[in-house]
């Protein structure tokens, strides 16, 4: 199975457009990992913000009242039904790998949870550093590791015994998900004061059918393959992640903490 980048972006750029609102909402009831990256980002008043892989621009929405009127946020996603979500922001549709922006203008990069659906990620990261203006900083979050990350995994390894391989080679959605994993890229990138550390998210569910839905509605690429698949095996996985469920099962429902990895570094 080959390794199509192009692909890769047209199907990312699909699944988030097809989830939509339904990803916005499930975005907005993530509110301590948003406040975690924006503390994180230090931002001032009168600065220029760019929010990156953006979504429905929760970072950039959170980052505008950091930054008064004075300054700037703007929301740029490949998927236009993503920003569509945030009319109330400037919003620039845009592959992230190829920022439409000029050089050294921005004092903060964001990216929340988007670094892994780029394929080329140094493209990204170099880009990203080019449109920072000297001494600016970026901000991002990952997916820690598979098994430290329930609220992806027990899904995903359920999709995985079930389904056929993709078509489409996609990287995994966790291979940041280390200090090492992630420190690196930011390093080979050019960037300086590299630190990381590592946050216990709290998901709960009230059965397994509400994780099954919230996972479709982070889905993203894999939102438009699961889309296709038969009602039969619809109702297969959703048994299988019922039953991947149950050492989270408590009195309430389904409890669980998954890690994500916040990164920040500055252009030297």
């Amino acid at each position: 199975m080959s390794f199509d980048p192009r692909q890769m972006k047209r199907i990312e750029r699909d699944g988030y457009n097809l989830i939509g609102a339904r990803y916005a909402a499930g975005a907005a009831a993530r509110t301590a990992l948003t406040d975690a990256l924006i503390e994180a980002a230090h931002l001032q008043p009168n600065q220029n913000v760019l929010d990156l892989a953006a979504g429905p621009g929760l970072l950039a929405s959170a980052a505008r009242e950091k930054v008064g009127a004075g300054g700037t946020a703007i929301a740029t996603d490949l998927a236009e039904a993503q920003l569509a979500c945030c009319p109330g922001l400037p919003r620039v549709a845009a592959d992230g790998e190829y920022l439409p922006f000029v050089s050294n203008h921005f004092d903060r990069v964001l990216c929340g949870l988007g670094l892994m659906v780029f394929p080329d990620t140094a493209r990204a990261l170099a880009d990203a550093r080019r449109v920072m203006a000297p001494g600016g900083m970026i901000a991002l979050s990952v997916w820690g590791e598979a098994e430290h990350t329930p609220l992806l995994a027990c899904a995903l390894d359920c999709m995985k015994r079930l389904l056929p391989a993709p078509k489409v080679a996609r990287p995994s959605v966790f291979r940041f998900g280390t200090t090492a994993a992630l420190g690196a890229p930011l390093a080979e990138a050019g960037f300086g004061e590299i630190a990381i550390e590592t946050i216990m998210i709290d998901s709960y569910f009230a059965d397994a059918a509400s994780y099954w839905q919230a996972f479709l509605d982070l889905a993203g690429g894999a939102a438009g393959s699961l889309a296709r698949q038969p009602e039969s095996m619809q109702q297969r996985l959703a048994t299988e992640v019922a039953q991947e469920l149950s050492v989270f099962a408590g009195a309430d429902g389904y409890a669980m903490q998954s890690a994500v990895l916040i990164a920040t570094a500055t252009r030297k």
